[in-house]
């Protein structure tokens, strides 16, 4: 069914790797990436590596987090993956302008979390660790869900 799944936040370099490197431990068989709606781009071309913070915090709780470089959405990934999760429906809605076709198989990473207000992963950009780990656990329970749902 799903057998391609990109998860794209807007930098590239928190979020979506954490979510990517999760479903990778979780669903071998799939093929799974991440990339950014303004991903961090270095001035030559290269995309940036996993936020350390990021990296920290993940690895702390024993996800293996190798290196990453960031990638920008565009035309042809939109159309190389079946799935796409995105952190927040603004990023959804935002995909759906620029890529209309691309509209009904975007959903939010947090689509089945429970008992919170908000679907929504807010971002931990250069917040506290406790932000940071806050979002990890968001992440680590929304990918628990939607890998119920994948297997």
């Amino acid at each position: 069914m799903f057998n391609n799944i990109l998860v794209v936040c807007l930098g590239n370099i928190c979020r979506s790797p954490t979510a990517e490197f999760l479903l990778k431990q979780k669903l071998p068989h799939k093929h799974i990436a991440s990339a950014g709606l303004q991903a961090c781009i270095s001035s030559d071309g290269t995309g940036w590596d996993m936020d350390a913070t990021a990296r920290q915090v993940a690895e702390q709780n024993g996800l293996i987090s190798p290196k990453h470089q960031a990638q920008q959405l565009n035309q042809q990934l939109v159309s190389q993956y079946d799935l796409i999760l995105v952190m927040e429906a603004q990023q959804r809605n935002l995909i759906a302008k620029r890529y209309p076709e691309a509209h009904a198989k975007t959903m939010l990473l947090g689509q089945w979390l429970t008992g919170t207000n908000s679907k929504d992963i807010p971002d931990p950009y250069k917040k506290s660790d406790e932000v940071y780990q806050h979002v990890y656990q968001l992440i680590d329970a929304a990918v628990q869900a939607w890998c119920s749902k994948l297997k």
